[in-house]
């Protein structure tokens, strides 16, 4: 083979690992490689974003949504930089991701030159930082052995980020070096023993709950949790975020286990005498602030199930932990024989029926009773989308208050249906939804919906323009209450009417999004939602339906004013 530039060389590396698109902003830093995105334009797309942080969100959509890295390629300096929040987000998803740098030439190394970053510092898992690795290649002859690291790391044990720091001069040094093949994640399998442990703890259990979550699962292996769930009659809970792994439709979903939980799923969760999480890390959002589990030893008996075998033991200490991939996992409890007659059928029938009863909303206190949750009603915004979106529609959201609409009210039939469908950050990354449902419907055609805040939307709403120039498509609908929502609701709790930094002055939305080639058009009214959403659904643009939300509206069970004035009651 004659030798060829290096950065051709990534190029054909990511090929060989069956990547078909990347995402990334342009730099001088790595020309080289993107000489090789041209020369390999028939076998794999270079997505141009507006800004490093979109770009990073997508290429960690895109991993979520794949269960393979996710690629994203950012310029030295600032690039890195603006790349790190898709970092972090992959990091505290565990979602499979690799980031290039370009970056300064070996010979002006370690002088602080021009936007000069030691990578390592800043990214590195020995700073307690949040990638997996990070390492520099300074041997054009040594990147198929980087590359394939890289794809190995990223996927085996808890899934997450790796950094590939290039240099400049060597991307434009020539190599014979050829790819090496595709690397497929190396699961861990559960111990026989510890499974017929697990089974003892079931046998012996009253109120056993199911937590569900983090990264790595696949439909197969939610299928495969289904059956060990219907198997063994158990009530399940989807960790935060994570609200697709078990069909909320299946009668034993019993809800998500997150942020504004259901008040009766907590009860649940704390009165549980068994708790079987498998695959979630139990974080802060999990666990309701580590309450529901009291950390570091639970009351519950819990058995934790994880990829990492650093991830068990490192919180909670638990009763039984079971190194496994998600895969592996739920194939070998799918097996367990359970008895024919089991003593928490009433508890689990009880669970989903929490569930169901919370779908349906309450007045909120304070408004008119003449609209009892606003001049839009969300709750009922909800219901359109579940009675007219597509079952394979991915559903996207960044963080605030607004997402709450969604995560309540929203239905996912998820991945055991075959298709991912909840792209959302459990970093709680503002400015995640609109990237991720444009990097869904530019990646797998699918339809994306997002819903934004006002505040969130501004983050990377940007990315509009790249869905427009490389033909993609995404559903906005923009929450807009003039605040950034969840902190004045902070605000208001611990520092009653002393608003500060949280008022929002916007722009015209519609006119915004018109101006980067989406349809747009203002709703202010709940029976004019339904129309606005089949036009979107048919249109062959992206399109943003902004909903002026009144403030007093801060969430799904609560009003600003009442926050307020409970505040101010307790002094």
């Amino acid at each position: 083979m004659s030798a060829q530039q290096a950065g051709r060389l990534i190029v054909e590396c990511l090929i060989a690992q069956g990547v078909e698109c990347a995402f990334g902003v342009p730099g001088e830093s790595y020309l080289a490689v993107l000489d090789g995105f041209h020369a390999h334009r028939d076998r794999i797309r270079f997505i141009v974003n507006r800004q490093e942080g979109g770009a990073a969100f997508m290429a960690e959509a895109h991993g979520k949504l794949t269960g393979r890295p996710g690629i994203c390629f950012v310029t030295r300096g600032p690039g890195a930089t603006n790349a790190s929040i898709g970092v972090h987000n992959a990091f505290q998803d565990s979602t499979p991701m690799v980031l290039f740098v370009g970056d300064v030439g070996s010979d002006f190394r370690d002088r602080e030159a021009f936007q000069e970053v030691d990578y390592g510092s800043f990214f590195g898992p020995s700073t307690k930082g949040f990638a997996k690795r990070v390492e520099r290649i300074d041997d054009a002859d040594r990147i198929p052995e980087y590359i394939a690291r890289a794809f190995a790391t990223a996927m085996n044990g808890r899934p997450g980020p790796v950094v590939l720091v290039l240099p400049e001069d060597m991307l434009r040094s020539m190599t014979s070096a050829r790819p090496l093949a595709r690397v497929e994640a190396v699961e861990p399998w559960s111990d026989p023993g510890a499974l017929r442990t697990l089974r003892q703890l079931l046998m012996k259990a009253q109120r056993p709950f199911v937590i569900a979550g983090g990264g790595g699962w696949t439909p197969q292996s939610a299928q495969a949790l289904q059956r060990f769930a219907e198997n063994w009659r158990l009530p399940v809970g989807n960790a935060f975020r994570y609200q697709d792994i078990f069909d909320n439709h299946h009668p034993l979903y019993a809800g998500d286990v997150g942020i504004a939980i259901n008040p009766k799923l907590a009860a649940r969760v704390k009165a549980a005498d068994l708790i079987i999480a498998i695959g979630p890390r139990l974080g802060e959002m999990t666990t309701n602030g580590y309450t529901l589990l009291e950390a570091p030893k639970a009351k519950q008996t819990l058995v934790h199930i994880h990829a990492s075998a650093e991830e068990l033991n490192r919180v909670y200490q638990a009763d039984l932990a079971i190194n496994a991939g998600m895969s592996a996992a739920a194939r070998s409890l799918e097996v367990l024989s359970a008895p024919p007659e089991l003593p928490w059928e009433a508890w689990t029938a009880a669970a989903n029926a929490d569930y169901r009863a919370n779908l349906e909303p309450q007045p909120l206190p304070g408004l008119p009773v003449d609209a009892p949750r606003g001049a839009v009603d969300m709750a009922a915004v909800v219901m359109l989308l579940q009675k007219h979106l597509p079952a394979d529609a991915a559903i996207t959201n960044g963080a605030g208050n607004f997402a709450s609409w969604v995560h309540r009210f929203f239905r996912y039939h998820g991945l055991a249906k075959g298709h991912k469908t909840q792209l959302a950050p459990t970093s709680g990354a503002m400015g995640y939804g609109v990237p991720a449902g444009i990097a869904c419907n530019l990646t797998t055609g699918r339809t994306a919906f997002t819903i934004a805040g006002d505040g969130d939307f501004l983050m990377n709403g940007q990315e509009l323009a790249t869905a427009v120039q490389h033909g993609g498509k995404s559903i906005v609908v923009l929450l807009n209450n003039g605040m950034f929502g969840t902190i004045r609701m902070h605000q208001e709790r611990e520092y009653p009417l002393n608003v500060s930094g949280t008022a929002l002055a916007n722009p015209d939305f519609c006119a915004l999004a018109r101006a980067y080639g989406y349809a747009a058009e203002k709703v202010t009214a709940t029976e004019q939602v339904e129309a606005a959403l089949l036009r979107a659904l048919a249109a062959d643009t992206g399109t943003l339906i902004e909903i002026p939300l009144d403030p007093e509206v801060i969430t799904t069970r609560g009003t600003l004013s009442a926050i307020t004035k409970a505040a101010q009651a307790q002094g």
